[in-house]
């Protein structure tokens, strides 16, 4: 063996070895070097070694083979890793698959043309350095382990770090020194996958979804009112316990305070822990509407296949004309059916005419307008539930809209000015950054609420506001609670009476206890 196979040797190991045992510097999408061992670059290594030991030299067909099977496993890693930093979750690659691309085309449209083209190119060309990086380092162990010696040395150390991790799982203290194998992880999906597919198709659902779980109640309080059920999208409790983003929201929401009390109304507020983190916003939709805890897409599966009364039904069986405003929806949605509502309004429904704002088209604004002209107008009616999923704030949170002061502008085709359009272009999302954006995109659905508040209306409102989840962990931070701000705004004094002795607190700015864990 040649003095310069030997030089590359311990080299070539060891960037095996950190390809497979990175970590995530949080909360970017960046990665660092690990501490621990892989066991995966140990079995690499020591199949080379045996491959060498028969053949003499390990064909070029296997090194290229082995290392597409890494580069796999390298990509596992990132994701196995970064999804938390990120996401604030692990991947479930079962549910969370057929949302991959519509979540990609969010993101190609909230950017530049240009920019997705080179984020491609990039992905492209990072997966090929990746690929060829390893290709080169099993070509040097490879050539180094033709000789009896280093590939005898190799074989050694390989076997003890396989051995060393086995004990560790058996209790023998030597665990801490690996990284969780990626192979664990693959191990992981499939488990969650096989379990998701038996519960899918399973025959019993959980006893849960067969009981009755709204409470009791003829709606007494707010019966001849308007009521309005507006989830913000990620509108989080980081809005109270992140400084940065807490001092760009409290004025808005103070904002909406003082709205709702020139209205002749009042506000408590709470805390709630949502089902949900960081998206998958229908598990917070449907918990609330079944009254039922929905924490993963399994059981929002079961939850959907079955029949129960939901908040819809309950407010049209006591004479409610139910609507659904859904401004995100871009296809059928045949869920919709379970919960009972008399219309639903997608984002075709709405035939919004102005400019768009990335993947999320509609304003919220133009929505809560196309709302007060289409359905609470001061025409002879039923009162009405109606059940607002905003999108402005959804990540990336931009471009977000300008606010528009003129509400009746908002129905022409122009409805803001060049100004406060090239304005809300150019201020892009800094994925490295995202807390500004999304305090900014909160702020606007919280004006936008203040500024809805304060149109005249024929009929008695009722408004709840709640946040559906909190956002993505690379805004909310590592480790953050679940908690998510509900605020009821009403002039119906028994309902703020009764929803304070419940441990709702007066004004904007809930406790910092969650009140439904």
């Amino acid at each position: 063996m040649s003095r310069t196979a030997t030089l590359w040797l311990l080299p070539a190991l060891a960037l095996l070895n950190a390809a497979l045992a990175f970590r995530n510097v949080w909360p970017t999408p960046w990665i660092a070097p690990g501490p621990g061992l892989s066991v995966e670059a140990a079995a690499a290594a020591l199949a080379l070694c045996a491959a060498a030991g028969r053949r003499g030299a390990v064909p070029r067909r296997a090194l290229t083979a082995l290392a597409g099977l890494l580069t796999l496993l390298v990509v596992v890693r990132y994701l196995e890793v970064t999804s938390p930093a990120l996401y604030g979750r692990r991947i479930d690659l079962y549910w969370d698959a057929e949302h991959l691309p519509r979540v990609a085309m969010m993101i190609v449209e909230a950017a530049p043309a240009w920019a997705g083209a080179a984020a491609v190119a990039g992905l492209a060309s990072l997966l090929a350095l990746v690929f060829l990086a390893l290709r080169a380092a099993l070509a040097a162990i490879a050539r180094a382990v033709a000789a009896p010696g280093p590939r005898r040395a190799v074989a050694a150390a390989c076997t003890a770090v396989l051995l060393a991790f086995a004990a560790g799982h058996a209790g023998a203290g030597t665990a801490g020194w690996f990284s969780r194998p990626v192979l664990l992880a693959l191990t992981d999906q499939a488990a969650l996958s096989l379990a998701s597919l038996r519960a899918e198709r399973g025959p019993g659902a959980d006893p849960a979804y067969a009981a009755p779980a709204l409470p009791a109640s003829r709606l007494d309080r707010v019966r001849g009112a308007d009521v309005a059920l507006v989830f913000i999208e990620s509108y989080g409790a980081v809005t109270f316990d992140r400084p940065a983003v807490a001092d760009r929201v409290a004025p808005h929401r103070a904002a909406l305070a003082r709205a709702a009390e020139a209205s002749g109304r009042g506000v408590v507020s709470a805390l709630v822990t949502s089902p949900t983190y960081g998206g998958a916003s229908w598990l917070a939709h449907s918990s609330l509407l079944s009254g039922v805890p929905i924490t993963h897409a399994g059981a929002y599966a079961r939850l959907l296949a079955g029949r129960r009364e939901t908040l819809v039904t309950r407010f049209a069986a006591a004479g409610w004309r139910t609507v659904a405003l859904m401004p995100g929806l871009k296809r059928a949605w045949p869920e919709g059916a379970f919960y009972g509502f008399d219309r639903i309004v997608d984002e075709a429904a709405l035939d919004y005419g102005g400019p768009t704002f990335g993947w999320w088209r509609v304003p919220d604004q133009f929505s809560l307008a196309w709302l007060s002209a289409s359905e609470l107008g001061p025409r002879e009616r039923a009162p009405v539930f109606a059940v607002f999923a905003t999108v402005a704030s959804h990540m990336p949170f931009r471009p977000t809209p300008p606010y528009q002061p003129d509400w009746d502008a908002l129905a022409g085709d122009a409805p803001f000015t060049g100004t406060d359009l090239a304005a809300s272009a150019a201020a892009t999302p800094d994925w490295l950054d995202l807390a500004p954006a999304y305090a900014d995109a909160v702020a606007y659905g919280l004006t936008t609420l203040a500024g809805w508040l304060r149109r005249p209306r024929e009929r008695d409102l009722v408004l709840v506001v709640l946040g559906d989840h909190q956002p993505a962990a690379m805004v909310s931070g590592v480790g953050a609670r679940r908690d998510v701000p509900v605020h009821v705004i009403t002039g119906r004094r028994d309902v703020l009476e009764s929803l304070r002795a419940a441990g709702f607190r007066d004004g904007p700015s809930p406790d910092r206890g969650a009140l439904m864990p």
